[in-house]
């Protein structure tokens, strides 16, 4: 019994760790898609339009990412 409580205890410890990292390897992520974006958007070309574009795509889950962590946590703070 105190083996099968001192398994499921590391192991959710260790899945919180993991959801954890994920989450500000997301945040950086996006930051950098974001600096890149703006840099980019600068250009006149017509390549630089496309690949905006292409940003825009990588983009947009990882805001959804970014504001489903920001409501876990508000969340979490508020309890």
């Amino acid at each position: 019994m105190v083996s099968t409580v001192t398994t499921t205890t590391v192991s959710t410890v260790t899945t919180v760790a993991m959801a954890g990292s994920l989450g500000l390897l997301a945040v950086v992520t996006l930051l950098i898609l974001l600096v890149q974006k703006e840099v980019i958007a600068v250009s006149d070309g017509p390549r630089a339009k496309v690949f905006v574009r292409a940003l825009n795509i990588a983009i947009a889950p990882l805001l959804m990412a970014f504001g489903m962590t920001m409501v876990v946590k508000v969340l979490e703070v508020l309890r």
